[in-house]
């Protein structure tokens, strides 16, 4: 590890936080319907499509008609995509020919980018027409952010208001997520991103004739666009297969830089919408800490493994630094940090390959996901996730000192806390189920590349990455097949609607609830002492659920290492 390492680390962090507050205080007023610097120009639309939908904003909704919303908005969205796929063949804006994607595919692809996590079993540039790339999967970036963050306001609203049956409108927030947060920024973002050499065009890919004189097709696209909203919403999608390491989609440092800061940001502001909504912005900075503490101790311990290198690469004398599958333009510090900021978020997003990492370096980022992806999270997502561990943190703590739990003056009684265990179990479920089956089933055994405890960690990585919605492979894995295709897919839906139907159920239990006030005995949620509880209670809670399936794989891989044994 080195100095310069660790500067461009704490560099990063600081902005993070520098804009947690001011993006916080204008998604605020968003979602609050207030007046913004935006409201002239996108007020007239919002309130058109407000009219041709046959909603309105003074329409309020009871939680299951919040959640019956979403479900539907979410199999619509899913039925869409899946038939741009299969009909691609067929449709314009397909230069290279693109034939129909694969029905098992096709299914993977659309369960994938509807639940905002953007798994691909596919090489984007070599699989998806223009128009899929943007009337597809670039839409389902928006509404799947959009979502995410509605169920986040929704829930923070269980909290602020007392005594009331509804959580807001679901089409009302999602419709002022996409016209007042979303498309803004990522216009911008797609216009810098234009500035720094990322391609936007709809012109066919080009052929050039390589110096030994052959032929080479460089493919172009609607670029630039579908990197500003996979970075901002948290998708990680990527048109190129190579990611965020190729040119085109990450091409130098201050891309690079842009693009991990985007990961972050609404996922941090949202702290900081919870504090203004519930009238206390120090309980959001209590979260942001809790999320700021796991996210240092990753960074650190992913760094400091990556510079370590591997002891029998060093024995045979190479000492270069441990540069393979690292994206060698940035080095081992921006990798590593890249690699937990990606899995800290549900973002998919890789500059560099992790199954090249070391067992501890590879172990954070399963770790991060592990935990339900709570440290920022995906754009909403993470912060619900958290949320549920909070309830579990303030009922250990009622359990301690005698008294009922009690949360910003909401009594956290049985019911919350079975949705919020019920959310945070389900994780686990899908992702040590399907990788028990998975391990021993020939056909997916013969997709795995390593053998060993590798072999173990990138089935396990597989899966983990799917319930989580994060989308990042270790890349040793073959999952285009029939097997991975629909169990990741399933495993997907899985991992998005059984965390939000409980979150939404504990939503609709609090928002009904009066506000007690606080007393001498009330437990304080906005200090070191509730920050230092909630990381424990997530660390034990959720770490230790895969221990067993961790000690089999990323953590016996490293003894072995150290004791000199390869697979």
């Amino acid at each position: 590890m080195t100095l310069n390492g660790w500067l461009q680390i704490l560099f990063y962090c600081g902005i993070v936080v520098l804009l947690a507050k001011p993006l916080g205080g204008y998604m605020y007023r968003v979602f609050n319907g207030k007046r913004t610097f935006l409201s002239p120009l996108l007020g007239p639309i919002e309130r058109g499509l407000y009219r041709i939908s046959g909603t309105s904003e003074r329409e309020d909704q009871h939680w299951t008609a919040y959640a019956a919303g979403i479900m539907f908005f979410s199999i619509a969205s899913f039925l869409v995509l899946y038939i741009l796929q299969r009909l691609q063949g067929v449709l314009p804006y397909n230069p290279a020919g693109m034939a129909p994607v694969d029905a098992n595919l096709a299914f993977n692809t659309a369960a994938s980018f509807v639940t905002n996590t953007n798994w691909q079993n596919y090489g984007g540039e070599s699989t998806m027409s223009y128009l899929v790339q943007m009337a597809g999967l670039t839409v389902q970036n928006f509404m799947s952010a959009a979502v995410g963050i509605a169920i986040a306001v929704a829930l923070i609203r269980g909290f602020a208001r007392a005594s009331v049956k509804s959580i807001g409108n679901f089409w009302v927030d999602m419709t002022r997520c996409t016209l007042y947060i979303l498309l803004p920024l990522c216009i911008v973002l797609t216009l810098v991103y234009v500035w720094l050499g990322i391609p936007q065009t709809v012109g066919p890919y080009v052929d050039a004739t390589t110096l030994e004189g052959a032929k080479q097709t460089i493919a172009l696209g609607p670029v630039a666009s579908q990197v500003a909203i996979k970075m901002l919403g948290t998708n990680g999608g990527g048109f190129f297969n190579a990611n965020a390491a190729h040119p085109f989609e990450n091409p130098d440092a201050i891309s690079n830089l842009i693009q991990m800061v985007t990961i972050f940001a609404l996922g941090a502001a949202l702290t900081n919408v919870f504090g203004r909504m519930v009238g206390n912005q120090r309980q959001g900075w209590a979260i942001l800490a809790a999320m700021g503490v796991l996210f240092l101790a990753g960074v650190a311990i992913c760094y400091w493994a990556e510079a370590a290198g591997n002891p029998l690469v060093h024995a045979l004398g190479i000492d270069g630094g441990n540069l393979e599958g690292k994206e060698t333009r940035f080095g081992i510090a921006l990798s590593a940090l890249f690699a937990v900021i990606t899995t800290a978020a549900s973002c998919g997003a890789v500059n560099a390959m992790h199954d090249s990492f070391t067992a501890l370096g590879g172990l954070i980022p399963m770790i991060n996901m592990q935990l339900g992806e709570v440290i920022v999270g995906g754009v909403g997502a993470g912060f619900y996730g958290m949320m549920m561990f909070i309830v579990l943190a303030v009922f250990v703590a009622g359990l301690m000192v005698g008294r009922t739990p009690e949360y910003l003056g909401k009594k956290i009684e049985a019911k919350e806390v079975k949705m919020a265990m019920l959310a945070i179990l389900c994780l686990p479920l899908a992702m040590l189920s399907f990788t028990a089956i998975a391990v021993v089933l020939p056909s997916a055994v013969a997709s795995i590349a390593n053998g060993g405890p590798h072999g173990f960690s990138e089935v396990l990585y597989a899966y983990t990455s799917a319930a989580a919605n994060n989308g990042s492979a270790f890349g040793g894995l073959s999952g285009n097949t029939p097997w991975f295709n629909i169990t990741l897919g399933i495993t997907m839906l899985m991992g998005r609607f059984l965390v939000i139907i409980p979150a939404l159920a504990i939503a609709g239990s609090l928002v009904a609830k009066k506000t007690v006030p606080a007393s001498a005995g009330t437990f304080p949620t906005d200090g070191p002492l509730f920050v230092g509880l909630l990381v424990g209670v997530i660390v034990i809670v959720g770490g230790l659920t895969f221990f067993p399936a961790l000690a089999v794989g990323p953590i016996v891989e490293h003894l072995a290492m150290i004791h000199g044994q390869s697979f």
